[in-house]
């Protein structure tokens, strides 16, 4: 491995030469169009202004950017390359997996059927350790990105939990373009130029050089990658951020556990079948645990017994102003209490001058009090949870393009 005077500098520099190529400002400006689709959907659901995308896009690419300084700084620790690991078949699978449902867009799922097809047939031809460990770097990353910034910009929704009940809720969307270097690693009987030798216990995952290597010398040569990342999780019975870090915590166990796999695989090729196996099956465990526990707990964003609870709070509106947040509960406007969304637009219907709002804080658990000027029928930029007469306005059912088309002719041939 590269000391830290030698590497530091060279990271650096190649991440600036990244940072000036078109394809991550491509990449960013893709992101930014998943955003715009967010504002938009938001807008059109409840009639809010479209937010300004640029803020999130900026916030996107610098977190973006650490999480690829830190990414690079495992990689070079660990030692993962890009020797043997089927890009081309790990992406062409992902792809295919998509068709049949989003969230099996994850290397975790297509990097654990290669490994296996690998081990029972032969074929594609790849390096099970390498692939996986490449699984948990980029795992290992997500983590960190979810954990700074997964909560940002979640959409508020109207959704079904587990007992059928319409419940409100946060979509929590995130997308990251991501600068990584990694690197190839090349055996070879003599000092080349322009390359550095590495120490003997490095890398730690060791690659799969066919015949004897112990009179050869592990050299590696930097290879600069942009890259994206992505998040997707359903905030029912919390908060975004409260959420989104029980995510990233559950995020970097499994990607821990899966480079230590790795690493030992590497070194004991019998042991394979370890990072393989749980590669895609401790990710689905993961992802079925976290969905499992929101759906059956309690929900949050629900009326309680007085009040009216918030749902979501619209930027630079009155109640931002008055300081409240998602779950808090309205008690009394201008002193005449509101246990109803009709109560409460009943109180605000003839409102001018001054609006004097009791709320509990639900992060602080008080009662908190605010008064701000407001104009004649201008909207307190709230969010409510439903109604009793509310529909959902989201499906999370997770059907891909290839499962609706084929449910297509069979519901028409079942009728």
């Amino acid at each position: 491995m590269l000391p830290p005077t030698h590497f530091i500098p060279l990271l650096l520099a190649t991440f600036g030469r990244m940072l000036l190529d078109p394809l991550f400002w491509t990449l960013a400006a893709l992101v930014g169009l998943q955003y715009r689709r967010a504002a938009t959907v938001k807008s059109r659901l409840y009639g809010a202004q479209v937010e300004p995308v640029w803020p999130r896009v900026l916030e996107a690419t610098l977190v973006g950017v650490a999480g690829g300084l830190a990414g690079s700084g495992v990689i070079a620790l660990v030692g993962v390359s890009l020797n043997g690991i089927g890009i081309a078949y790990l992406w062409g699978l992902a792809v295919l997996l998509m068709l049949l449902s989003p969230r099996l867009l994850c290397f975790s799922y297509a990097g654990g059927i290669l490994s296996a097809s690998y081990l029972l047939l032969g074929f594609p031809r790849i390096d099970v350790p390498e692939l996986m460990g490449l699984v948990a770097v980029l795992h290992m990353v997500e983590s960190l990105l979810i954990l700074a910034s997964g909560h940002l910009g979640a959409v508020p929704v109207y959704t079904r939990n587990a007992a059928g009940h319409v419940v409100g809720a946060f979509h929590l969307q995130k997308f990251w373009p991501i600068p990584v270097i990694a690197f190839m690693l090349f055996a070879v009987p003599f000092p080349v130029k322009d390359m550095v030798s590495m120490p003997g216990w490095w890398p730690l995952i060791r690659p799969a050089y066919p015949g004897d290597t112990e009179s050869l010398t592990l050299v590696m040569k930097v290879v600069p990658v942009v890259a994206a990342l992505g998040y997707s999780d359903l905030a029912m019975a919390s908060l975004p951020r409260e959420k989104s870090r029980r995510s990233a915590g559950h995020l970097a166990l499994y990607s821990v556990v899966l480079l230590g796999l790795a690493v030992l695989a590497s070194h004991y090729r019998w042991l394979s079948w370890a990072p393989a196996l749980f590669g895609p099956l401790g990710h689905e465990v993961i992802i079925r645990w976290g969905q499992r526990a929101e759906r059956e707990s309690p929900p949050l964003f629900v009326d309680p017994a007085t009040g009216v609870r918030v749902l979501d709070v619209l930027p630079r509106s009155p109640a931002k102003r008055l300081g409240i947040r998602s779950g808090d509960v309205l008690r009394t406007v201008n002193g005449l209490p509101v246990d109803s969304r009709s109560e409460l637009a009943a109180v605000l219907e003839g409102v001018e001058g001054w609006l004097e709002v009791e709320y509990l804080s639900y992060s602080s658990r008080r009662t908190r009090r605010g008064k701000v000027p407001c104009a004649y029928a201008q909207p307190l930029g709230l969010i409510l949870v439903p109604g009793p007469a509310d529909h959902p306005h989201v499906d999370f059912s997770g059907r891909g393009v290839l499962v609706r088309w084929w449910q297509r002719p069979v519901s028409r041939y079942r009728r």
